[in-house]
């Protein structure tokens, strides 16, 4: 009884994990399957399986097994044991044959052993978190490279996972901390000999230099956060000026309904490419004209909308007498539409006016327009930027409100200057997700794969 009251009270205290395992290679049927334990009883299940434990991180070519000990596969199998493995736990990965029958039968093996369960979406990363193997900004970088569909997306997604962000908050936060402890002596040992010179005036030129290198990052913010959803082109002008057979042509495909009746397009079309390895969204948009008709209004109206937020917006006239380059907003490109329907003296004549000439039944001014858009989205995307996601710079924004009040604050008021120090080493902590993460874990994860 002596034994057993320890045991009980420890597991009620501090229960350990399940075991967990998943699929976490593509689909099956397929080559090859990996299947990933993670967890206390990961040795018990490689032995289970295959009947030995490899030597650790080195493949070995092993005959996996049921419970009946019934051949289910020829395979290998590799081992990682704690903490030197993705995930800070004992880890086993199982390379079999990507039938589904193999894929089943590994599983009802494992689904018997007490203490294991099926993983559940993002599992495996959220215990690499949990065990420090990675921080917030890692985490959240790794699920924008699986998402990533374009060169540019991945190269910021690469540079997020690999600490880009993490490295330059972690800088920050120890400039914070050592302008915190320069205030906190200031304040609780301004009377020894020893603690000598302006402490606080030391403590905001770290605080007024800290905002100089965050502001940059925050104003270039927009751009990592448009990169990961891509870029948006907005298609708009009248009914009939060729928005949709131009969206057509662009995408190479059949995506919008042609009508030479009005009001054909009710509600915004998107369609996604890649140009120059940035993603671009082009949105098909309805018709901007006066109407009656209350499903075409609502059409016009969220037309409107869509081209105030988009990021570019090719506006299509058939008659260059309807618009002009300089009654155009700074994202809007003027393009006469129709353009197999005029001569080349007008044609030059439009380009010299800013105009792009296109004609989307004959071809013309396609590619010029393809590759116009092309420099722009690389203009656009640019180098891989810092802040990839709105969490973040929110994050970042509070910091930089702390380190303003701190500069704004009474020379005496070093007791408020310590509190604003806290509080914006607090906001750098949430980016890395040193404090206050849980509720924000959920949002994260829900979009992960299962396996990952």
């Amino acid at each position: 009884m002596a034994e057993t009251k320890p045991k009980a009270k420890s597991r009620r205290l501090s229960p350990a994990p399940d075991t967990i395992f998943a699929l976490s290679s593509g689909r099956v049927p397929a080559a090859i399957a990996v299947v990933r334990i993670s967890g206390p009883r990961a040795r018990f299940g490689l032995e289970t399986l295959a009947g030995k434990i490899p030597e650790p991180r080195r493949a070995a070519h092993v005959r996996f097994r049921d419970d009946s000990r019934e051949t289910i596969d020829d395979g290998l199998a590799l081992w990682f044991p704690a903490p030197a493995s993705e995930t800070g736990e004992d880890t086993a990965e199982l390379h079999l044959h990507g039938g589904r029958a193999i894929v089943a039968a590994v599983f009802r093996v494992l689904g018997k052993l007490e203490g294991f369960r099926p993983a559940e979406a993002g599992e495996f990363t959220r215990r690499a978190l949990l065990n420090g193997k990675l921080d917030l900004a890692a985490v959240e970088g790794l699920g924008d490279l699986i998402a990533a569909e374009t060169e540019a997306q991945r190269r910021q997604a690469l540079a997020q996972f690999r600490g880009a962000l993490s490295a330059k908050v972690e800088v920050w936060r120890t400039r914070l901390i050592e302008a915190l402890a320069l205030v906190e002596a200031a304040i609780d040992f301004s009377d020894e000999e020893d603690v000598k010179g302006d402490l606080p005036r030391s403590a905001r030129a770290i605080a007024a230099a800290l905002v100089a290198e965050i502001k940059p990052v925050l104003a270039d913010a927009p751009r990592g956060e448009r990169l990961r959803e891509g870029f948006t082109v907005a298609i708009a002008g009248s009914p009939n000026v060729g928005k949709s057979t131009l969206l057509n042509k662009l995408a190479a495909r059949e995506v919008a309904i042609v009508s030479p009746i009005p009001g054909t397009t009710r509600d915004a079309i998107e369609v996604a490419l890649d140009l120059a390895g940035v993603p671009v969204v082009l949105v098909d948009t309805a018709g901007v004209r006066e109407t009656r008709d209350p499903i075409e209004a609502e059409g016009v109206r969220r037309a409107r909308a869509r081209a105030e937020a988009a990021d570019l917006v090719l506006w299509l006239v058939d008659d260059s007498a309807k618009a002009r380059p300089e009654n155009l907003s700074g994202n809007a490109w003027p393009v006469r539409t129709k353009a197999d329907l005029i001569d080349a003296g007008e044609q030059r004549d439009l380009r010299a006016r800013g105009f792009l000439v296109v004609s989307a039944k004959t071809g013309l001014g396609i590619d010029e327009l393809i590759e116009k858009l092309s420099a722009e989205a690389a203009r656009l995307g640019g180098e891989p930027a810092l802040v990839t996601r709105e969490r973040q710079r929110h994050a970042l924004a509070a910091a930089a409100k702390h380190l303003e009040a701190v500069l704004a604050a009474p020379a005496a008021a070093e007791e408020l200057a310590a509190e604003e120090l806290r509080l914006a080493a607090r906001a750098l902590g949430r980016v890395t997700g040193r404090v206050d993460i849980e509720e924000v874990l959920d949002a994260i994860f829900k979009n992960f794969c299962i396996g990952k």
